[in-house]
């Protein structure tokens, strides 16, 4: 009896200790992560991958899976059993879509100096010289078709010669082409735009290709923005995603259709932006997720077609998530994605007679049951201008409100993505928060999901309100008992790390330690070797040498964080990749080189082959024991 009790005892003492365990950098690494590959024919399985980091190999490995899209058990597969749910064949079954690289443009010197094969120079006479974190080569990613059954992967290339891309660089993938219907045209999306055009503009189109008479048309001509994600209703409406405006990356974000000649936005007069969407199974319905909140939820919208009927949008679900992605529908449910700030993505249900959520995979629930979470709190703070602001606060485990706690505030980066119920394996609040420190990430100016005035309000006001709107979040939550005032700090990544070198030269000693990666920290040459000349353009207002261009020269001497070094005097952890083109390293570099040369405590980790983000297991790792060891140190 003594010792059945003595033995209950060490199995109670074992699991209290358990469910005491922390989120730590190491075992955020083990979480494993779902993505969804595709449905099959009769949509009723959905094929899945799951990557699970492998830390001693410094890379992922995959498993593949298959389950009904009802729920049930998962059923491990080969990787080429994924392959048969592939939407890149035509409707009737003959043909097949694909993408590769093809050689258009002789750049490197072994291209153009045959006889010099040891030759290592790249030679340009224009601008898009490189994107993201790779070098323009001469090739394009172009899109072919084949006979089904065909072995070889030469196909038809419906772009021959052309100096574009389908899909679209460095992010595009087969959502940039679809066929139609009746299987005798292919749409694609692609900028065929070349050189500073290129380089200026976000104007991408939707394209036509005939198959019999191998032309093609531009079906978006008219708008000179973002044209992308098309797809065809079961009743043969396409639709697609439109930003109006050239050379704005985040305009407000609509659903168009064309059906029969006759063109529809949607969403035009609905104050929002819209992440996807997918057509319902009878064409008269586009179910869509977009920001609110500080969340992304489920939104429907129907199509009148040539009814007399104005479209409304309505919303779908509420509550503390990001529904990441809607895969399919099943009579009334809808196969989703979702997330929150203590989870990874997983695949649930959602009933749409009732609007209730039902989880279908549980890939990390036994990690998560064995963790303390942290709590997720959602304040309102006003800013100085009187506007309601929401605020996530994210509190430790165990959470003592009697005890003193140092505390982050976090700077989205974007600038205009949404600070939402995300789950990120590197800006990880969970992990933060478990380390002992709160969380304040206030969803400033420049963040969608609360109406396109308070998204556009930080386009050419990088350095006003919205440093206004960060330092009267902290403020707010100073007030608190539980927040040590005598130890907070300020971090983030892009904008996020523009943000905090600002915040180094006017902070008035509210902060006593600063993280910032991959941030601006000057934004004339920021404009002079940034890729993406339609980001600074837009939100710089235009180029640091027109001196008549008050509004851009405001970016460039007030709201630029190099003209207030001279008041840093707060220790600055400062993290730059090699890769990053989107902001270069000279960032980062001279940021670091200030701080130095001014004798602050500064320290540079320095990712050579990493670009704007850490992707590789053991480089991520690394990036987050520097992270948290410098707060120790310093905070």
């Amino acid at each position: 009896m003594k010792k059945s009790l003595l033995f209950m005892s060490l199995i109670l003492s074992s699991s209290l200790m358990i469910a005491q365990q922390k989120m730590t950098p190491e075992l955020l690494w083990k979480v494993e992560r779902l993505s969804v590959k595709g449905l099959d024919k009769e949509r009723s399985t959905i094929f899945i991958e799951v990557k699970t980091p492998n830390i001693k190999e410094n890379n992922f490995d995959s498993k593949y899976y298959k389950m009904p899209i009802t729920g049930g058990d998962l059923i491990e597969i080969k990787k080429d059993e994924v392959a048969t749910a592939d939407k890149n064949t035509s409707p009737d079954g003959k043909h097949k879509l694909f993408h590769k690289e093809v050689h258009i443009e002789d750049i490197k010197g072994t291209d153009i100096y045959k006889a010099l094969e040891k030759s290592d120079v790249y030679i340009f006479s224009d601008l898009d010289i490189r994107h993201w974190d790779t070098w323009q080569d001469g090739s394009y990613n172009h899109l072919f078709y084949k006979k089904v059954g065909t072995d070889d992967d030469t196909g038809i290339d419906i772009m021959p010669n052309e100096p574009h891309h389908t899909p679209q660089r460095p992010f595009g993938g087969d959502e940039d082409y679809i066929w139609s219907p009746d299987s005798k045209h292919i749409y694609y999306v692609s900028k065929k735009l070349k050189g500073k055009a290129y380089a200026t503009s976000t104007n991408t189109d939707i394209y036509k290709y005939n198959l019999e008479s191998k032309t093609t048309e531009n079906i978006t001509e008219g708008n000179k923005g973002y044209d992308t994600n098309p797809a065809f209703s079961t009743e043969g409406a396409l639709a697609w995603l439109q930003m109006k405006t050239e050379g704005y990356e985040s305009d407000k974000n609509d659903i168009v259709v064309l059906n029969n000649g006759v063109k529809q936005n949607l969403t035009d007069r609905w104050d929002g932006t819209v992440n996807s969407f997918l057509w319902s199974t009878d064409g008269n319905t586009i179910y869509f997720t977009a920001p609110v909140d500080g969340t992304i939820q489920l939104f429907k919208v129907n199509y009148p077609g040539r009814k007399r009927i104005a479209p409304v949008v309505e919303q779908l679900s509420e509550g503390q998530f990001d529904v990441t992605s809607i895969i399919s529908q099943k009579d009334n449910t809808l196969l989703v994605t979702r997330t929150d700030m203590n989870h990874a993505a997983e695949l649930y249900s959602f009933n749409l007679k009732d609007k209730s959520f039902k989880e279908l995979t549980t890939l990390n629930q036994k990690l998560y049951n064995g963790l303390d979470l942290p709590k997720v709190e959602k304040r309102y703070v006003t800013t100085t201008d009187g506007k309601k602001m929401l605020v996530w606060v994210i509190l430790p485990p165990n959470f003592d409100a009697t005890k003193k706690y140092p505390t982050l505030l976090y700077a989205q980066g974007g600038p205009q993505s949404a600070l939402s119920q995300f789950y990120s394996f590197r800006w990880n609040f969970q992990l933060m928060a478990s380390q002992g420190y709160i969380i304040v990430a206030p969803n400033r100016r420049g963040m969608p999901g609360h109406g396109v005035e308070w998204n556009e309000a930080i386009s050419k006001d990088w350095g006003g309100q919205v440093m206004d709107d960060y330092l009267s979040a902290i403020d707010e939550l100073a007030k608190e008992p539980y927040v040590d005032n005598d130890r907070l700090g300020a971090i983030g990544a892009s904008y996020g790390g523009y943000s905090v070198f600002y915040l180094a030269g006017i902070h008035n000693k509210r902060f006593k330690t600063f993280i910032s990666h991959d941030g601006v920290f000057d934004t004339r040459t920021m404009y002079g070797t940034t890729e993406e000349l339609f980001f600074v353009n837009h939100d710089f207002g235009g180029p640091y040498w027109d001196k008549n261009n008050k509004t851009a020269q405001k970016v460039y001497q007030e709201f630029n964080p190099i003209t207030k070094v001279s008041e840093w005097d707060t220790p600055i952890l400062i993290i730059q990749g090699g890769k990053d083109f989107r902001v270069p390293i000279e960032q980062s570099l001279s940021a670091y080189q200030a701080a130095q040369l001014l004798g602050i405590k500064s320290k540079l980790v320095y990712f050579p082959e990493e670009n704007h983000w850490v992707l590789k297991p053991q480089n991520a790792l690394v990036w987050q024991h520097e992270f948290f060891k410098w707060l120790k140190e310093t905070l």
